[in-house]
């Protein structure tokens, strides 16, 4: 059990920031990784040591929130009004931005989806290229390379 606590006290923001990476919702975050360390306690016999505690951990916080997904997909929630004008910009700069956003996000989910998540990972800053590389089980050169065609394809677009 000090296993588990040791764990949680070294890797659990960055467990938080990469589930947060793939969510952007911070309760969702904070929820899956509570629930990653649950799942962590219950099957610490099966680490084997073949990859960091980091990566292990990511790939239950991984499992979970592909579980949380398609849950969603079987019991939609409302999502709030993004109709409802922001106070920061006119309507004519709001409805650009949101275009352009839209469209951004467009071209990534039109990626595969290994480039879509290590571009995801990446851009929000949560990991590093060598962190990448652990999680698909390649090097940080692979990592670097792959975020930086990713980023390339989107820009042809």
């Amino acid at each position: 059990m000090s296993d588990i606590k040791q764990y949680y006290e070294e890797h659990g923001k960055r467990v938080y920031l990469y589930l947060y990476s793939m969510c952007h919702e911070s309760d969702t975050a904070e929820e899956l990784m509570q629930e990653t360390f649950c799942q962590a306690i219950r099957c610490l016999h099966k680490y084997n040591g073949s990859c960091s505690v980091y990566t292990w951990l990511c790939g239950i916080a991984k499992n979970l929130w592909l579980r949380e997904l398609d849950r969603r997909k079987r019991h939609p929630i409302a999502q709030p009004d993004e109709t409802i004008a922001s106070s920061e910009h006119s309507p004519e700069v709001s409805a650009e931005l949101k275009d352009a956003k839209l469209n951004l996000l467009k071209q990534i989910h039109h990626l595969p989806e290994q480039e879509k998540e290590l571009l995801l990972l990446r851009a929000t800053g949560a990991l590093s290229f060598r962190e990448i590389g652990e999680i698909f089980g390649k090097t940080e050169n692979w990592a670097r390379v792959t975020y930086y065609r990713a980023k390339q394809k989107i820009s042809k677009e």
